[in-house]
C-alpha cells in the first residue's frame, strides 16, 4: 500500500513539475505564430504575440515610475563642474576674439577687450550656464521621450534575445515555480492515493 502511495505521489509530482516545464516554455514558443487549420486557431507563445504591447508598457514604466529625461538632464547638469566648464568655454572665446580681431587693432585696445570678456564671462557665466542649462532640459524634454525610446529598443530585440534576457533575469523564479509545481503535483499524488487506496 505504501509503494502505491509513494508511485502515485512519484507520478503526480513528475506530472506537476512537467506541466509547469511545459507552461514556461509557452511563455515564449512558438515564436512564430502557427496555423491549426481544422481548429481555425492561431498558437503563439504569450510573450511573443504580446511584444508590442509588452514593449509599450515597459517604456511608460520606465518614464513613469523610474525615471524622466529631466530627471536625466538634472542629474548630468548637477555632476558638471560648472567653474571647469566655464573656464573651458571663456578660453575658447578668448582664443576666437584674438584670432579674429583685425591686425589694425592696437594691442592695447585688444587687451583692454579681451579682458573685457573675460571679465564678463567670469561675472555672468553660471547665470548664462544656468539659463542654458534650464533651456536644454525643456528641449531635451520635448524632443526626447523616454518610454518611446525604450519601446523602440524592445521592438528591435530579437524574440530569442529577449527570451534570453528574461529567463536570465528570472531563471531562480522561474526554477522556483518549476519546483512548487512538482510539490503540488506529489501531495495531490498522495491525497489520491490514499483516497482511492482507503475506499477500496
Amino acid at each position: 500500500m505504501i509503494y502505491k502511495i509513494l508511485l502515485l505521489a512519484l507520478v503526480g509530482g513528475l506530472i506537476g513539475w512537467f506541466t509547469n516545464v511545459i507552461a514556461i516554455k509557452l511563455l515564449f514558443r512558438p515564436l512564430e505564430p502557427i496555423k491549426m487549420p481544422v481548429l481555425n486557431i492561431r498558437i503563439q507563445g504569450l510573450i511573443p504575440m504580446r511584444k508590442e504591447e509588452i514593449a509599450k508598457s515597459i517604456g511608460e514604466t520606465v518614464e513613469n515610475e523610474l525615471i524622466s529625461m529631466e530627471e536625466i538632464m538634472d542629474e548630468m547638469i548637477e555632476n558638471t563642474d560648472k567653474k571647469d566648464l566655464i573656464n573651458v568655454i571663456k578660453v575658447k572665446i578668448v582664443a576666437i576674439a584674438q584670432e579674429k580681431m583685425p591686425s589694425m587693432v592696437p594691442s592695447s585696445f585688444k587687451g583692454m577687450i579681451i579682458n573685457y570678456i573675460e571679465e564678463t564671462i567670469d561675472s555672468e557665466g553660471e547665470t548664462i550656464f544656468n539659463e542654458l542649462s534650464e533651456q536644454l532640459i525643456h528641449r531635451a524634454t520635448d524632443k526626447i521621450n523616454i518610454a518611446t525610446f525604450i519601446e523602440d529598443k524592445v521592438n528591435l530585440l530579437e524574440m530569442e534575445k529577449l527570451e534570453a534576457i528574461i529567463l536570465d533575469i528570472a531563471r531562480k523564479e522561474l526554477k522556483h515555480i518549476e519546483m512548487l509545481g512538482g510539490l503540488i503535483g506529489v501531495i495531490i499524488g498522495l491525497v489520491q492515493g490514499v483516497l482511492i487506496l482507503g475506499l477500496s
